[in-house]
Parts: structure tokens; sequence; C-alpha cells
């Protein structure tokens, strides 16, 4: 019934005689009938853009709950060729003998062989004020006595500007020459190697590798070791390239670039940890798959390291209840086990000593080192 006829049967008038005109619908209905074949349309750009999403994020989580399935060869414990990253407390004159004794003890059997103790930052010109590390000599020899054949290196870093107003910029020669001039200034000090630690460091970037040939031929004179703390692999196919859309500073490095900055250093520390899995096993796979990828293009002759979360929090990054050592450790045997099994120069790096919980040591003691 329309709105005439349903006057009509109210006065009684005449419908054929009625000359007054039907009242217009609403412009709000009129204007709802206009806007669904939009709606319609929007809804469904909604649901194709949640599959282009959701489903392509379930495959690859299930991949790495997969990649996490199955038994680590036997054999693929601790070489003895473990290292660990240290705060800057050792150097800055808050620690003591009976520190050094505690940690010495905490280490011993382990399979830690490197300790690359923070002495920077570096200054954003690439210079190291000598301030900034007074107690070094006192934990480098301390440490060669209570743990003979253990060596310290000088954990060197600093932000990238990357273009930004502030930050280390790579791209200038002299700022890269005086970071070699750091190094040989701990080198100096007694270090027995360097260790860098730039971020974020985009993939490709020639002029870093110009910097670690540099380092590299430093080290070699001076017989000390170089080592670098590495971004992770891209777990897909230039994914790098495609978050560096969205992202100043892509999280991961190719596989290529990864293999050039193996290829220049002594030691590689995969930081494997921040990965923003919500699950253990789903980390766990991921470690698996990064170890694969990197033992895929780090020589032999290059000391692969994968880095174990030492520490706990919760955010998007990091949730703590999935990133644990014991999925880290257990990832790391299963890459290893699927890739280069009897790899010698290989290890474990836990990432950092002083947010260590008892927990975490036990994961790394009982899967790894046993």
């Amino acid at each position: 019934m329309d709105h005439a006829e349903s006057r009509d049967g109210a006065t009684g008038t005449d419908a054929h005689t009625d000359v007054t005109p039907a009242t217009p619908e609403p412009a709000s209905e009129s204007g709802k009938k206009r806007r669904r074949p939009w709606v319609r349309r929007v809804g469904r750009i909604a649901l194709v853009l949640a599959l282009v999403l959701i489903v392509p994020l379930l495959a690859v989580e299930t991949t790495l709950r997969v990649n996490y399935m199955g038994d680590p060869a036997d054999g693929t414990h601790t070489r003895g060729r473990d290292a660990m990253w240290l705060g800057h407390a050792w150097v800055d004159g808050r620690k003591k003998d009976a520190d050094v004794t505690a940690l010495a003890r905490r280490l011993k059997d382990t399979g830690v062989r490197d300790l690359y103790v923070h002495t920077g930052p570096l200054e954003h010109d690439g210079t190291l004020p000598e301030s900034l590390y007074p107690r070094a000599r006192w934990f480098i020899d301390a440490v060669h006595r209570e743990l003979p054949g253990v060596r310290v290196q000088a954990f060197l870093g600093d932000v990238l500007a990357n273009g930004g107003p502030e930050g280390l910029e790579l791209s200038d020669a002299a700022t890269r020459a005086e970071v070699v001039r750091s190094a040989g200034q701990v080198l100096d000090t007694g270090y027995e190697g360097v260790h860098l630690d730039l971020e974020p460091l985009h993939s490709g970037d020639g002029n870093y590798l110009d910097l670690l040939d540099d380092l590299r031929e430093l080290t070699r004179e001076r017989d000390a070791q170089l080592s670098v703390a590495a971004h992770q692999i891209d777990p897909l196919p230039h994914l790098h390239s495609v978050a560096g859309l969205v992202a100043d500073h892509p999280k991961w490095w190719s596989q290529k670039f990864f293999g050039q900055v193996a290829r220049r250093v002594d030691q590689i520390a995969v930081m494997s940890y921040d990965t923003a899995r919500l699950f253990e096993s789903t980390y766990g796979g991921y470690v698996a798959q990064q170890t694969s990828l990197a033992l895929e293009v780090t020589p032999p002759t290059t000391h692969l390291l994968m880095g174990l979360p030492f520490y706990y929090e919760n955010n998007p990054s990091h949730w703590g209840h999935a990133e644990t050592v014991a999925a880290a450790v257990r990832g790391a045997r299963l890459g290893l086990s699927r890739t280069d099994p009897d790899r010698e120069l290989f290890g474990l790096a836990p990432y950092i000593d002083f947010a260590a919980s008892e927990t975490n040591w036990k994961e790394f003691e009982d899967g790894w080192v046993r």
C-alpha cells in the first residue's frame, strides 16, 4: 500500500478524484537505496582484502608450525663455540671481582667462548670516548684469569641515520674512517676482537660492506676477531623490499646481502628474536628457517651464531610467552640438522646477561649444552 492509499482509507475520500500529490519518500530512504550498491561493493572489497591479508598469514603460520616439527639430529649440540652479549656495567666501574667470579661460575662448561661486552655506543661521527670504558682492561684481565680461553670482544654500536636527522651516517667516508680508528682504539686496550652492531641497516648497503672491508684489514693485522650482529633474513623472497614500501627501516636483509656480510667477517650473529610471532611453535619454526637460510650462504670459514632471547618482554614485536629460549634452541637445532649438521663453526648466542632468568639458563643448558 502506498501513501495515497493509506490516506484514502483514513478520510473516506475517493481515490480517483483526490488530486493531492503523493507524499515523496524521505530523502534518507531514497539515499539509502542509491547507496546500497556501493555498500555491497565496499563489503566485497573488504572481504577480498581480508582474504589477501589473512590467507597468506595463515599459510605462513602453518608453514612455520610444520617447520618446528620433527626431531633434531643427534650431535646437534654445543661445539664449544658459543658467544654471549654482556651489558655495559662490566667496563664502566659498576662490576667488581666477585661479579666476574659469579659470571665465570655461570659460564663454566657451557661452551661460551666469546663475550661481546658493550663498550660503546659510538658517537654519531664514529669516535669513541675512552671515558665510556674505564674498567675494560680490568675486565679483560679478570676474564682471562677466571675463564682461560674465553675471548673478550668490544661490542660497538650506534643508531644509523639512514637519511634522518640523527645517527651515524655510513655514506660519509670520514665517519667510516673514525669507526675504524675507534676499533683500533679498543684493540689497543686489550680487546681480542670488535663486535659491530649498527641498526637499522638496510639490505644491500654498500657503504657498510666497505666499512667491513676496512675493519677486516685492521683486525687481521692485529690478529683479532671481527664480528657483527646481523639482521634477520627475508623469510619470503624480497620481503625486505616490500617492507621498505611501508617502513623507513626494513627489518630483514636479503639472503644475498647476508652472505656478502658473512664473507667479510670472522663471526656473524643473527639477532633471531623480536620476531612478532604469537606462538612458541611458530617462533621455533621461524628460528629453524632463519638458521637454514643463514647456513646456506655463510661460508664454512665464518663462524655463524644464532641469537637467543635471554629476556622477557610483551609488545607487538616480542611476545615473551612465544619467544622462549627452549623454542629458539630447538629451532636452531632443527635448522642445523636439516641444512649442515656437521658444521663446526656454529653456535648460539644469548642476549643479554643482565636480563637473563634462571629459566633462560636452564633451557639453554638442557637444550643445547646437555
